[in-house]
């Protein structure tokens, strides 16, 4: 089982090492694909886990239990390819690589499947070719 989910981290939490006993109690591979955690503040992370169905649903019943907030990353970004005028300006600021200038060809592809919803290529687009849904 893979899965992305955003985790939402309240002031009290934020200085536990729940990735580590995500990995080391529940057998699970956990990949941050963006984070934004200062101590003693709110945090907020996006987290692809994976392993077995059950060691997952221990895994999130541990996280809540501790007070950490789960949700499913529902929202997407589409890749709008008929307004793209194949300027690369979203994958220059894209941390991913979900949007890269293909060479030699020199056309912009998306990967959706490397996407973590940070938003960066919605303000890098010139010609709004990238939108969020929701």
């Amino acid at each position: 089982m893979k899965k992305k989910i955003v985790l939402y981290f309240p002031p009290t939490v934020t200085e536990q090492p729940f990735t580590y006993y995500l990995i080391k109690d529940y057998n699970l591979m956990v990949n941050i694909l963006k984070a934004d955690i200062n101590p003693h503040k709110e945090g907020r992370a996006v987290v692809e886990i994976s392993g077995k169905e059950t060691d997952f649903q221990n895994g999130i019943e541990f996280l809540q239990s501790r007070g950490v907030k789960i949700l499913p990353l529902e929202q997407e970004i589409v890749w709008v390819e008929e307004r793209c005028t194949q300027c690369g300006a979203c994958s220059v600021i894209c941390p991913t690589g979900a949007l890269v200038v293909e060479r030699p060809s020199m056309h912009v592809q998306f990967y959706s499947e490397k996407c973590i919803v940070c938003e960066h290529c919605l303000q890098a687009c010139p010609s709004r070719a990238m939108e969020a849904h929701y």
